[in-house]
């Protein structure tokens, strides 16, 4: 069985997208997904990359390009009212559902479901404390100053950039890492043994 670690940041659309069809693309293969959520920004910052939403025209074209893509996948997918947002709060909630920098299934597809479906404000103060009860049972005690889940994000996004990611999503299996929604094919034969991975 091959364990792959899943980077992601609930403000990238594309993360939303690859979580979704992640199970689709891996169907048949034995497999395990560790879920671990980063800081997109300060991945981007490392690198000085502003980032899609930080250049006009790429950000008009990222939008259209995923609304496409989510229409044309048929993965449900609305543009949240203000984006791009400080997914922090976001992040930080995820992770207080954690104890080693890793989140399960339910945790991150309850996150990026918040922010990519029905088009609202992912940082609305009510959509937040309905969202801090749908997660409610998935807490783990003892954070209740929220400092364990500051500092798993902030070790996760290091060790993430320490691997060689860059920008989610991002895929690491067997050290190797594959970055974005569109590496999905390539991580497939990855993980089905193409010889094309034994060459240079």
């Amino acid at each position: 069985m091959k364990r792959i670690t899943f980077y992601l940041d609930v403000v990238s659309p594309y993360a939303w997208l690859a979580f979704e069809r992640l199970p689709e693309v891996l169907e048949g293969l034995s497999y395990s997904v560790e879920y671990r959520p980063v800081l997109l920004g300060a991945l981007l910052k490392q690198h000085g990359n502003p980032g899609p939403a930080g250049i006009a025209p790429k950000r008009d074209w990222t939008y259209r390009h995923v609304t496409w893509l989510g229409h044309s996948l048929g993965v449900g997918l609305q543009m949240p009212a203000r984006h791009p947002f400080n997914p922090l709060p976001l992040l930080r909630q995820a992770l207080a559902c954690s104890r080693d920098g890793s989140v399960n299934r339910f945790v991150a597809g309850t996150l990026l479901r918040h922010v990519w479906q029905g088009g609202h404000d992912a940082l609305d103060a009510q959509r937040l404390t309905d969202l801090a009860a749908a997660l409610e049972a998935q807490l783990q005690p003892d954070d209740a100053d929220g400092a364990r889940a500051k500092a798993l994000l902030r070790s996760n996004t290091d060790a993430a950039a320490a691997r060689g990611v860059f920008g989610v999503p991002a895929f690491e299996v067997d050290g190797k890492v594959f970055w974005g929604f569109d590496s999905l094919p390539m991580l497939r034969a990855y993980l089905d043994g193409d010889a094309w991975f034994d060459g240079p």
